[in-house]
């Protein structure tokens, strides 16, 4: 499965802070998956550029613009 690949399955998603201090991404997903990925907060503001930088080229496509710049 790959980033353009549709999928039905369902998940919730939180992010946090934990109290030792790294910024918590947990997942749970239909079927009993729990996934929590713990990031120092520099690759968590490093993940939060990468979304940012997604959601802009996201946009660009959704309004028919042209292909976004790479970064």
């Amino acid at each position: 499965m790959g980033i353009n690949s549709p999928s039905d399955i369902a998940a919730n998603l939180q992010i946090g802070p934990t109290d030792a201090g790294m910024v918590r991404i947990y997942i749970e997903a239909d079927g009993g998956i729990d996934l929590p990925l713990d990031f120092d907060p520099e690759e968590a503001e490093e993940i939060a550029e990468e979304l940012r930088a997604a959601a802009e080229a996201a946009r660009a496509m959704g309004a028919g613009g042209s292909k976004p710049k790479k970064r």
